[in-house]
């Protein structure tokens, strides 16, 4: 039997790996640039994290691996922002750290959906969650850092879609009037909408077998059913996103995917003609009540989540360069039985952070140059039995094609010496 990959993950080869380490170094860095600190949440939960009370997302109800340990449920996490809210009550650091706290993270996430391009069932994410504050230039600051990271990676083709949920009282008032409208149609609706009309019905405007539909797009606007106090809010929002220069277009179609959210959501998406279905770079929102949820104090939280994967795609596709992570610095090759001293020779060069790699079969000295070659090193360093009684060695640059006879304790020197010229 050849073993396979499951079903929906994949392996990062070794060929791949500098693509991830860029990108992740990217994401990190602007995390911290806006001031986020890491944390790290375990990869399963009691399931009740993830699983609430008439919660209406595909997500809780049809995507999660949750299993039983002695009559305990937990769960694979599917998202990360439960985790980091369970995390952030349990600890409180509420407490400790001054608001807004800014966390970010970046780990593996699993939902059983129906893998395709840019969608797996393990599948990787970046994402923060800036907790303690409600205030519209903060959910605006929120998607600028998610703006910077796409634009750092060369990915152009983007646009930022948003739209608001309002307040309590305005998307109470909404769910009324949908629940309505929507009510002399049920027969025309999906089984999965018969559920959100009682959950949420929000949710069915998100609809993806049923968004077509004219009883959709004839649907009350959710602008229609706002507050003045969250009319307010969502344009001070599309205000700092303009101070920033960050353009957007509203969608009042866009209420996301899981149902915690409130005011201000939005979705980064690929413009591309060839990303079809899978357009979303990263999306998030402002959640009011996650925090109480999970027994910690009243406080309003924002954040985004962008999956890796899609990133790598799509600034490969825009010819962002990656870097080559797998050149190495030095190659030494041995003539004659000294694979001690050349075990010797790569042991100097590692302790003085040089990346090397060196021969230690019986092979010919043409072969070894080959693999020298391949390697793309900067220096070939040439460890011969005759020149060794000298307590001397051959170097060689890839860079000017020089090469020099050097006492072996010279061999730092030497290569420092070249790289300062």
């Amino acid at each position: 039997m050849a073993y396979q990959t499951p079903r929906g993950t994949h392996d990062i080869l070794p060929d791949e790996i500098s693509k991830w380490h860029e990108v992740e170094d990217v994401v990190s860095t602007f995390a911290e640039l806006y001031g986020y600190q890491e944390i790290r949440t375990p990869f399963f939960e009691d399931t009740s994290v993830f699983k609430r009370d008439n919660d209406s997302s595909d997500m809780v109800n049809k995507e999660m691996y949750t299993f039983e340990v002695n009559d305990h449920s937990l769960t694979l996490r599917p998202e990360g922002t439960a985790g980091i809210i369970r995390s952030f009550v349990q600890h409180k650091l509420y407490g400790s750290i001054e608001a807004p706290a800014k966390l970010y993270y970046i780990g593996a996430m699993f939902r059983h959906e129906r893998p395709q391009k840019g969608r797996q069932r393990q599948f990787n994410q970046f994402g923060i969650e800036n907790i303690g504050l409600k205030i519209p230039e903060v959910d605006a600051e929120v998607i600028a850092l998610g703006y910077d990271i796409v634009k750092e990676l060369g990915i152009k083709s983007v646009k930022v879609l948003i739209n608001t949920l309002g307040d309590d009282e305005s998307r109470n008032n909404y769910r009324e009037a949908l629940k309505e409208y929507f009510k002399p149609h049920m027969d025309d609706l999906c089984g999965d909408c018969h559920r959100r009309y009682e959950q949420n019905p929000l949710r069915i405007l998100d609809c993806k077998e049923d968004g077509h539909k004219d009883i959709m797009k004839d649907a009350p606007k959710l602008s229609d059913y706002l507050n003045e106090e969250s009319k307010e809010y969502f344009e001070k929002v599309l205000k700092a996103l303009e101070a920033l220069n960050i353009p957007y277009e509203i969608d009042e179609r866009l209420v996301r995917g899981l149902d915690y959210y409130t005011h201000t959501v939005f979705e980064v998406v690929s413009t591309r003609e060839d990303s079809s279905a899978q357009a979303t770079i990263f999306g998030g929102g402002r959640y009011d009540h996650f925090v109480e949820y999970f027994g910690g104090p009243e406080m309003s939280g924002v954040g985004f989540a962008i999956g890796l994967e899609r990133l790598i795609d799509l600034a490969t596709d825009e010819g962002y360069e990656f870097p080559d992570e797998n050149e190495l610095d030095v190659y030494v090759i041995g003539l004659g039985d000294v694979k001690k001293e050349v075990l010797q020779v790569m042991n100097i060069l590692r302790h003085n952070y040089y990346i090397c790699d060196g021969n230690l079969q019986d092979r010919s000295l043409k072969s070894q140059f080959k693999s020298a070659d391949r390697s793309k090193a900067d220096y070939i360093v040439i460890v011969g039995e005759e020149e060794l009684k000298e307590g001397k060695i051959n170097i060689k640059s890839n860079i000017d094609k020089v090469q020099k006879t050097v006492e072996i304790d010279k061999l730092i020197e030497t290569i420092e010496g070249w790289e300062n010229i």
